[in-house]
């Protein structure tokens, strides 16, 4: 799986399913902690209380609420942009390495629509790994390296267009200088063949996803 790159760290929580909690492993201390509107939560849940809540706060609970002693940015219910949208965008004001801790599971548009927010040229100051349940997903925009144990699944997922010129190194099927076109399946299901492998990206956005990678940690 991946490691933690350095650097200023924000973990956003996320609405949807509740996360694991060997989530809160990849969350170290001293990380400034948003909540996206029921995400809070979740953090509370893994032991985690928000420095900021965003979002219309129309599906944290009154218990969370009430428990929440940091700042809150309230948005209207007739916003134009989903409540981890508006977190990310405070959180990329704030660090340049963001954990996003949910956001899977429930309904699938959102799932969908995460998928591609996460992979938006906004955030190409920031380094992101997305803690999706039990998978780890890292967004790749220039290079990467990922962590994990001989055999495990990787897939690269193309976001937002074709992913060009993509290298990838410690992979069982290795890339040099490929093309994974949108809507293409061509990257899903590799391994890795020791506990490193490096990516690539000349153009273009990836998804490195590695199915069940957060339950066992980072760096690892």
């Amino acid at each position: 799986m991946t490691g933690l790159p350095p650097g200023r760290r924000v973990a956003v929580f996320a609405g949807g399913d509740s996360p694991p909690v060997q989530a809160a492993r990849w969350i170290p201390g001293g990380t400034f902690v948003i909540a996206a509107d029921s995400g809070l939560d979740h953090a509370h849940r893994l032991g985690f209380d928000a420095d900021l809540l965003v979002g219309d706060l129309d599906s944290v609970s009154l218990g969370a609420s009430d428990r929440h002693r940091g700042e809150v940015e309230e948005h209207s219910e007739h916003k134009d942009h989903t409540d981890l949208e508006l977190a990310l965008e405070a959180g990329r004001r704030r660090a340049d390495v963001m954990v996003v801790v949910g956001g899977h599971g429930g309904r699938l548009d959102h799932l969908l629509a995460n998928a591609e927010l996460l992979g938006d040229h906004r955030w190409a100051g920031s380094e992101i790994l997305w803690l999706a349940g039990e998978d780890l997903a890292t967004v790749v925009r220039h290079r990467a390296t990922l962590h994990g144990r001989p055999g495990d699944l990787v897939s690269l997922i193309p976001v937002g267009g074709h992913a060009i010129g993509v290298t990838t190194k410690g992979l069982q099927w290795s890339l040099q200088e490929a093309t994974l076109a949108a809507g293409s399946t061509r990257g899903v299901s590799n391994r890795l063949t020791g506990t490193v492998a490096e990516l690539a990206v000349r153009q273009g956005v990836l998804l490195a996803v590695q199915p069940g990678a957060v339950l066992t940690g980072p760096g690892t």
